[in-house]
């Protein structure tokens, strides 16, 4: 398998507010079991055997008990100091560590465990037949991640704040957007421990 020109960018850097305040026990949520392994694993394993490359891993909250969670794989962890404000500095750390050559990115949320490697490799496929575009998945009229944002906004990403991540950009941006669709797996993230 031939890896592509569009890298993984996998945000595993919250604080997981919502987890703890639901009686997760963990430091993180994503280090808790989650079918047998951590959750991140679950997205690690799954960008690491696409298209994708680099894969790169935004570690910030219980960043050393993450980064023991995706050992082994092909990836690299770079760390966003400034994690607690919020999702659009881990977005901004992880595309800074992009490489120059990188023609686009597909951003995966660490709290997604059911995505896979295959969804990856079919958003990279319609990123590579339609250059330039962001690439959303949906399921049943809703759109979902992991999405494939372009090099072209890569700039605009730099000036986010807060907890917000690409979409107002894409909204005012006139940059193409292609739809593709996808199972519910691009809806499902962890948010609560299982009951």
């Amino acid at each position: 398998m031939s890896k592509s020109k569009i890298a993984a960018l996998i945000l595993a850097a919250g604080t997981a507010s919502r987890w703890r305040a639901a009686g997760g026990l963990s430091a993180s949520k994503l280090v808790a079991d989650f079918a047998g392994k951590p959750l991140v694993r679950h997205v690690a394993e799954a960008a690491a055997h696409s298209r994708a490359w680099p894969v790169i891993a935004v570690t910030g909250h219980a960043a050393a008990a993450v980064m023991a969670c995706v050992q082994g794989l092909a990836l690299t962890c770079v760390h966003n100091a400034d994690y607690a404000s919020g999702l659009a500095s881990s977005l901004k750390t992880g595309i800074a560590a992009l490489p120059p050559d990188a023609a686009g990115v597909v951003v995966l949320l660490g709290d997604m465990p059911r995505v896979s490697a295959g969804l990856i490799d079919r958003l990279i496929d319609a990123f590579e037949a339609h250059p330039g575009a962001a690439i959303i998945p949906v399921h049943q009229g809703q759109r979902g991640n992991p999405v494939v944002l372009p090099r072209s906004i890569f700039g605009q990403i730099a000036g986010l704040t807060g907890d917000v991540g690409a979409r107002q950009i894409l909204n005012r941006s006139g940059v193409e957007t292609v739809e593709v669709v996808a199972s519910d797996e691009v809806l499902l993230d962890v948010d609560t421990p299982p009951t």
